[in-house]
C-alpha cells in the first residue's frame, strides 16, 4: 500500500492489490500517507497457494477492476 501511494504522489497511476484480511491496515495506511480515499482492489486470502492457471483466473477477474482504478 505504501508503495503505491508514493507512486501516486509523484504522479504515477498505480493500482495496488491487497488481500481480504489487510484490508483495514492498507485503509490506515492510506489514511496515514494524507490519502484516506485511496481506491484499491481486494482478492481472497490466500494467495501464495495459487499456482499456474489459478494465478491467471485470478488477475482476469482483478483486471478490470485495476484498470477501473
Amino acid at each position: 500500500m505504501h508503495d503505491g501511494i508514493q507512486f501516486e504522489h509523484l504522479g504515477i497511476p498505480t493500482g495496488v492489490v491487497v488481500t481480504e484480511p489487510f484490508v483495514g491496515a492498507s485503509r490506515a495506511m492510506a489514511s496515514l500517507d494524507g490519502m484516506p480515499g485511496y481506491r484499491f482492489v481486494t482478492l481472497p486470502h490466500p494467495t501464495a497457494e495459487l499456482h499456474g492457471e489459478a494465478v491467471r483466473a485470478a488477475a482476469r477477474r482483478i483486471t478490470p477492476r485495476l484498470e477501473a482504478l
